[in-house]
């Protein structure tokens, strides 16, 4: 009884993996289906609306929302940026939304005094405490804002001079668009191997991920930053919420369920400063996966309930709980070498095709994602060369993941940890904000260890099938986990 329940918690767990494999490769067709026809569109909205409006009276105004926590590195850049975009003064207020308890303030305070002398409108606002983290800065900026429309920035993000010329016009042209979505790049892409591999990722994101769902009338989400809201749809969803760490998936979906409805646009670049340390990689995805997750026990009752074709709610459901693949894989990686030792049944030699398919189609699926974005995104397979690193890495930060995911559905309250930047260290004041240490990394190393030794397991019963399989997991566990050591180590 106990091999049969052990075999079918195994087998549960790779079916599991292989639909949200699957799952890529269909975003992948959607994206190819979908994306040349309504990126085309949305251009011709754009320039349509610039040809009838050429006029800048005629433009709405749009408030600029720059939300920062002790962000010295990275504060001034992101506050001159968004003064340089090329919009009429009389139209464009920059809010910056300041909760900072450092240095970042001064900082704050003098490029805002220096750029309101040469006729920007900023305005500095600060609350007497940080209740609510983002989502309540961006709320209480919000109710005092001028804007018709809402462009928000994280610290860490550059956007260009045309930003809100490309953005407002689609806004304009539809009266039920909720959000305009741009496109992440990627400021430092080149520092090292890890950057590198997240720059695929994102990229897979936002390519493919969000092309396919804005262009196929799915749930999309608004990213947190690098995109223009309308105010009257944040208003009519309820307005920001801070009962998840995924404020803006949250009120994406809410907007959507409401009766508006959102999309990307791909051709919008805005680059932004991709996390530099394993630590800190782990810290920002740590919010992700919890906030998502809260997201989905909030929100996805609703979905069931609305009345949007049922692939809509397939993928809504596969989006919102996307990062339970994590806990999956610390399953699979521990299941496997009692799998070897315990069972003493013997399959049927289709059965164990079957679940090697699966177990292919389920690693191969990301993969096509990615590199049908790096295609697409960048006219070539250069960066695919840190396929196999990226493979790692994702397993690799599983673990600190699954303890997100357990938070999530334990109903365990954690604060918002923003991720530290690094901004330009030749700045003469760079300031080395760190994310605390963690007992974890030991637990990664262990459990790489434990993968390497099912490896070795399975290759002295010469079921090589598997080898690849368990090689992953463990260079996975042991690359995240020693890095994270190393660092943690350093930072003490």
């Amino acid at each position: 009884m106990v091999e049969y329940i052990l075999l079918s918690i195994y087998g549960l767990c790779i079916t599991a993996l292989f639909i949200y494999g699957v799952n890529c490769y269909y975003m992948v067709w959607r994206f190819w289906k979908t994306h040349r026809r309504e990126a085309a569109r949305l251009r011709q909205q754009i320039e349509v609306v610039q040809t009838i409006s050429p006029d800048n009276a005629q433009l709405p105004y749009v408030t600029t929302q720059i939300p920062l926590y002790n962000e010295a590195n990275v504060a001034e850049r992101v506050i001159r940026a968004v003064a340089d975009i090329d919009y009429p003064l009389a139209q464009h207020e920059i809010q910056i939304l300041d909760d900072s308890t450092d240095e970042t303030r001064a900082i704050v305070d003098a490029v805002a005094a220096a750029l309101r002398l040469s006729g920007k409108d900023v305005q500095v606002f600060r609350r007497d405490s940080r209740q609510g983290f983002k989502a309540g800065a961006l709320a209480a900026g919000l109710a005092v804002c001028k804007g018709e429309f809402v462009a928000i920035f994280d610290s860490d993000f550059v956007p260009n001079k045309n930003f809100l010329q490309q953005m407002i016009p689609v806004l304009l042209a539809d009266k039920k668009l909720a959000f305009v979505q741009a496109r992440w790049g990627h400021l430092n892409s080149g520092h090292s191997i890890l950057t590198q591999v997240e720059s695929i990722g994102i990229d897979g994101h936002f390519m493919i991920e969000q092309s396919a769902r804005a262009y196929s009338g799915f749930f999309m989400n608004f990213n947190g930053t690098a995109g223009v809201w309308r105010k009257s749809a944040i208003e009519d969803a309820g307005g920001w919420q801070a009962d998840t760490l995924t404020e803006d998936m949250d009120l994406s979906y809410r907007c959507q369920l409401t009766g508006w409805h959102a999309t990307f646009l791909s051709d919008v670049v805005v680059p932004a400063e991709l996390p530099q340390t394993y630590t800190a990689f782990k810290s920002q995805q740590f919010r992700w996966a919890k906030g998502s997750i809260q997201t989905a026990l909030k929100l996805f009752p609703r979905v069931l309930k609305s009345d949007v074709n049922t692939m809509a709610k397939i993928q809504a459901f596969l989006h919102l709980t996307h990062y339970s693949i994590h806990p999956i894989m610390v399953v699979l990686s521990l299941l496997t070498l009692p799998v070897l030792l315990m069972l003493s049944i013997s399959l049927p030699w289709q059965i164990m095709a079957v679940l090697m398919v699966c177990i292919i189609v389920a690693i191969c699926g990301p993969s096509s994602l990615y590199m049908t974005s790096q295609i697409v995104a960048h006219n070539g397979l250069k960066k695919l060369f840190y396929l196999p690193v990226l493979m790692c890495v994702g397993v690799g930060i599983a673990l600190s993941n699954t303890r997100a995911v357990i938070e999530a559905l334990l109903k365990i309250k954690s604060g918002f940890v923003r991720t530290p930047k690094h901004g330009d260290a030749k700045n003469g004041r760079y300031h080395a904000y760190q994310v605390g240490a963690s007992v974890l990394p030991v637990f990664e190393i262990l459990l790489g260890v434990y993968c390497m030794i099912s490896l070795l397991y399975y290759l002295q019963a010469k079921y090589y099938m598997i080898g690849p399989f368990l090689l992953i997991y463990a260079c996975g566990f042991l690359l995240v986990g020693i890095r994270s050591f190393i660092e943690g180590s350093t930072q003490g």
